[in-house]
């Protein structure tokens, strides 16, 4: 049965949402709609006027017989720093202050709105690199890898603090707590990486930089290749980190001077680094 033009937008715009970074044929679209290759086509350029226009993303058409659209989300330079404002405004709350230098971060971390902007701002800071899969630690890393896997249309992956059965044969590393100085250990299914594959690392914070360190490591022990590593936010710490090549979506100092305990949030490298040093 051949569907109306409006409707076709909606179910279409809908699709390629479910299916981002993903190749659909205009044949597809045709036999889904009853349309022809041409109509489908117009329609396409609406929907590519219309990301275009609000800064959501990009769609790619590609010419030929076994050609089609390719929907990548993103946000543009004027959506990140809103989304940026927006998460700061949010942990700015100095009922967040965690003893250590800690901040807690669980309540956003299980929202809906929040998961989507972190999501698509990480996926926007990969957009133009090759990503295979996306690594976190349990626990609260998993909202946020789930979240900017879906947006890349990757799969991902949970390093674990112990050992599952239900994991299977794993490979393990012994890493140092970046906070507590002690050696802890770390391990992933020899199952869920591939030797080569081309690893984005996320987690929910950033103080020493142990954890992090660790998962460098084990993607190391499977021959794979570490693209970059962001993490919602980014703590004061004293002394040297483990690592330093990190993306902070966020930059917070928690301070105790005895009788006040002060969060101060602020935007962290992520539009810098992604957009430029203009910002």
């Amino acid at each position: 049965m051949k569907v109306r033009r409006s409707n076709r937008l909606v179910d279409m715009t809908h699709y390629l949402l479910e299916h981002p970074r993903t190749l659909v044929s205009l044949k597809f679209f045709s036999e889904r709609y009853g349309s022809a290759k041409s109509s489908i086509s117009e329609d396409l350029s609406i929907i590519k006027h219309t990301f275009q226009s609000w800064g959501e993303g990009r769609l790619e058409t590609i010419p030929g017989a076994s050609g089609g659209a390719v929907l990548t989300p993103f946000y543009s330079k004027e959506n990140a720093e809103q989304a940026i404002a927006d998460l700061v405004k949010e942990v700015d709350d100095d009922t967040r202050f965690l003893p250590g230098g800690y901040v807690y971060l669980s309540d956003l971390i299980g929202r809906p709105d929040i998961l989507h902007r972190v999501g698509q701002l990480i996926a926007t800071q990969y957009v133009d690199q090759d990503v295979d899969v996306v690594m976190t630690v349990e626990t609260k890393g998993i909202p946020i890898a789930q979240a900017a896997a879906m947006y890349m249309n990757k799969p991902f992956v949970i390093v674990r603090n112990s050992s599952h059965i239900t994991e299977g044969p794993t490979v393990s590393v012994n890493y140092v707590s970046g906070s507590v100085k002690r050696i802890k250990k770390m391990e992933l299914s020899r199952r869920t990486l591939s030797a080569g594959a081309n690893v984005v690392v996320v987690d929910d914070f950033l103080k020493g930089g142990g954890t992090l360190n660790g998962m460098q490591s084990l993607i190391k022990e499977f021959d794979a290749q570490l693209v970059g590593m962001t993490v919602l936010a980014e703590g004061a710490t004293n002394g040297k980190r483990l690592v330093d090549n990190c993306i902070s979506l966020v930059k917070v100092d928690a301070e105790d001077d005895g009788e006040h305990k002060t969060i101060t949030a602020r935007p962290g490298n992520f539009m810098e680094t992604v957009f430029g040093k203009e910002n």
